[in-house]
């Protein structure tokens, strides 16, 4: 990242590295870099954080990165083609001035990694995805919370998301999917799609209500599409606030800033 989520105005690089082994060893890894260690290509993938690397070309991509003890070398495949919502953008505000963008690069491709852990290498292949999100405007004053999720089974990748819009923009739902067959896509309207939330529960970690079903219904003339992800457990679970140190923490306290972050999988 080359701004922090919670505080999207100043130039502050970071990389995140999460890694989860075999034998049940988990890493977060955030590490922060001075702005002058940031640089990015305008006209292709080329982002560069002191000596982390990520490059590609809407096809293959391929991720260096090193934090603490942990370091990864991956390089991603595309096999289902880049996609996007429509534009890509969503335009927020009575004058649409407000941006929030997406682009899956890769909504389903073949990983190969390398990975070391205090200079024990290994090496393995799996499935990947790829997206970029950016924008021109934090993305708490415009969103309130959503749900995110991708996945395969058999012949059918998916991607599926169902954000809720601000009080201040009326909490207004923005449904995004994504279905492909035989790395083909069948179904990518969203106005053909229903969302719904099942067995909501409240997240010890973060104090959040959260649904352990999410469910996405597509109906296209007689074609039906239902896709459920339900969570089995958790990746991570953690408060922006803790992210965000010194005087800008305390600020971030005194404006009741409680925005919170769960990854899952199911």
């Amino acid at each position: 990242m080359n701004k922090a989520i919670a505080e999207p105005k100043a130039l502050s690089p970071l990389i995140r590295l999460d890694l989860d082994l075999p034998d049940g060893r988990h890493f977060e890894k955030i590490v922060r870099y001075p702005p002058g260690e940031w640089s990015a290509a305008t006209d292709h993938a080329d982002v560069r954080i002191g000596e982390n690397r990520f490059t590609g070309d809407l096809h293959t991509y391929r991720i260096q990165a090193n934090a603490d003890e942990i370091s990864v070398d991956v390089t991603l495949t595309g096999e289902v083609p880049p996609w996007r919502p429509a534009t890509g953008y969503m335009l927020i505000g009575v004058d649409r001035s407000l941006e929030f963008a997406g682009l899956p690069s890769v909504p389903q491709g073949a990983a190969t990694v390398t990975y070391s852990v205090d200079g024990e290498r290994h090496e393995t292949t799996g499935g990947g995805y790829h997206d970029h999100n950016w924008g021109n405007v934090g993305l708490m004053k415009v969103i309130h919370d959503w749900y995110w999720a991708r996945g395969q089974a058999g012949p059918y990748s998916v991607i599926a998301s169902c954000i809720t819009s601000a009080e201040k923009y009326g909490y207004e739902p923005i449904p995004i999917f994504m279905l492909a067959r035989d790395n083909v896509v069948v179904g990518d309207d969203p106005a053909n799609v229903t969302f719904e939330r099942e067995g909501i529960y409240t997240d010890q970690a973060t104090g959040k209500p959260v649904a352990a079903t999410t469910r996405y219904s597509y109906q296209d003339g007689e074609d039906r599409y239902v896709v459920s992800f339900t969570r089995t457990h958790d990746l991570s679970a953690s408060r922006m606030i803790d992210t965000i140190k010194g005087v800008k923490r305390i600020a971030a306290k005194l404006a009741h800033f409680d925005g919170a972050y769960l990854r899952f999988v199911g």
